[in-house]
């Protein structure tokens, strides 16, 4: 099993091969006495550059050579059969992402208070990444060698920030020049290879928003499906941004957007048997209208850059409450808790919360935690702080409080002000439970 995660290490020093971090007791890699620190460098007489390399150039292979430099400085050269399908049982450092050349105007580095913390001024642009967990990248900065990986080792899909075919204004919205933001050579070349791309547009009011917003979606739809789908998401604006040229989103705007891109929505399912372009969930909510049905979303291409998210969440919450109407739980009423959200998903969960307090007896209480580290303009769960927890807990209720998972880096247990939940719970006096739905569902059904 190969494990890893993905910590921006902003001074690391380049090191040969991949640095092993554990091996599986009696796997394939304990019987060749590899250890915690030896180092991968080649494989084949290729060159092992990370994880990925690792594995895809042992993907398939029974007969190896393994060249690996110990902890000790000692060279190994390994002669190694394995089965079919045999894994070595190992797990490796993490991925250090390659650091982004360009100045967006909305970056959101940009936006990040002067004393945040050192990682969240790193910005990631990787088409490793991309591939792994589905971060966009401009493809503006991206090597031949990186171009030959992808293709290569079939690194699909692939997310690309497109933002405007136009390339004015790509080239504006980027901070680069207009040969730099020119990528639909390296598109092409990624969709003849068979590399599935999916596309993101960051709309900024007046700038690649109306006709700018229409030809974008019209150029990308011209290559479907190869670009699979497009997801359309609002500019994001902190109290620390004072760059002139972003304004900030409205409700109006938003429903503008919402008639625009729905008449388009309209001639692409036409065309196409998809709506192919998805406008996030934030505009809707914002918007103060209701979101697209289940239908809308296909297979939710999307989700993970908030699109189609709510509608998800509202599917899940439909099926836990048909298992509960069928069993319902002994304990709801034990159970006294504050759950922690943004302003912007609050008045939807408070709806669901409610409907199972009515129900089931239990003592839910939603709590709308304004943003007061990065400003009321952000309103989702995920850019949460623990000071923005602290500034709300004369409002938290009962005996725990619930924390949505994405409140929290994936790796490790501290939210984006460096505050941990160990000193949470301390200064909160409760307990605190970081969920996600599954997780939430399994504490409702006892």
């Amino acid at each position: 099993m190969y494990e890893f995660a993905v910590t921006p290490a902003i001074t690391q020093i380049r090191r040969r091969g991949v640095r092993i971090t554990e091996v599986a007791p009696e796997s394939l890699g304990a019987e060749l006495e590899l250890e915690a620190g030896d180092r991968v460098v080649r494989v084949n007489g290729r060159t092992v550059r990370d994880y990925l390399d690792f594995r895809f150039q042992t993907g398939g292979e029974t007969e190896l050579t393994v060249n690996v430099l110990k902890e000790s400085g000692e060279e190994w050269e390994l002669e190694i059969e394995r089965g079919e399908g045999e894994d070595f049982g190992l797990q490796f450092e993490n991925i250090a992402p390659r650091q982004c050349a360009n100045e967006c105007l909305f970056c959101f580095c940009n936006g990040n208070p002067p004393d945040a913390r050192p990682a969240l001024f790193f910005r990631d642009e990787d088409v490793r990444l991309s591939f792994l967990y589905g971060n966009y990248t401009t493809l503006t900065s991206i090597t031949e060698d990186e171009m030959r990986r992808v293709i290569e080792q079939r690194l699909t899909p692939q997310y690309v920030s497109v933002h405007a075919t136009d390339l004015k204004v790509r080239a504006h919205l980027l901070g680069v020049d207009e040969q730099r933001a020119d990528i639909s050579g390296k598109m092409q070349r990624m969709m003849d290879a068979g590399i599935e791309i999916h596309a993101q547009v960051v709309l900024c009011p007046g700038i690649n928003d109306g006709e700018i917003l229409r030809r974008t979606i019209d150029d990308l739809a011209a290559e479907y499906p190869r670009v699979k789908s497009v997801a359309i998401v609002p500019l994001g604006l902190t109290r620390y941004n004072t760059d002139e040229r972003l304004t900030p989103v409205t409700p109006e705007w938003c429903r503008r957007v919402i008639r625009e891109v729905a008449l388009v929505q309209r001639d692409l399912r036409a065309k196409l048997g998809t709506n192919f372009a998805f406008l996030g969930d934030e505009i809707y909510l914002r918007a103060g209208q209701r979101l697209p049905s289940r239908k809308h979303y296909g297979d939710y291409p999307q989700i993970e850059d908030g699109v189609g998210m709510v509608r998800s969440f509202h599917e899940e919450f439909t099926r836990l409450w048909r298992k509960l109407e069928k069993r319902p739980p002994r304990n709801a009423r034990r159970l006294h808790a504050t759950v922690l959200t943004g302003t912007l998903f609050a008045p939807v969960l408070t709806d669901l919360v409610n409907r199972l307090n009515e129900r089931f007896g239990s003592q839910l209480h939603v709590l709308a935690v304004e943003n007061k580290y990065f400003g009321s303009e952000i309103v989702v769960a995920g850019l949460m702080t623990g000071s923005c927890v602290l500034a709300a807990r004369d409002r938290i209720k009962g005996d725990f409080v619930i924390l949505p998972k994405t409140a929290h880096k994936s790796d490790e247990p501290i939210m984006l002000d460096g505050m941990t939940l160990e000193e949470l719970e301390r200064l909160l006096g409760v307990s605190v439970y970081v969920l996600d739905f599954e997780g939430f569902a399994q504490m409702i059904g006892g």
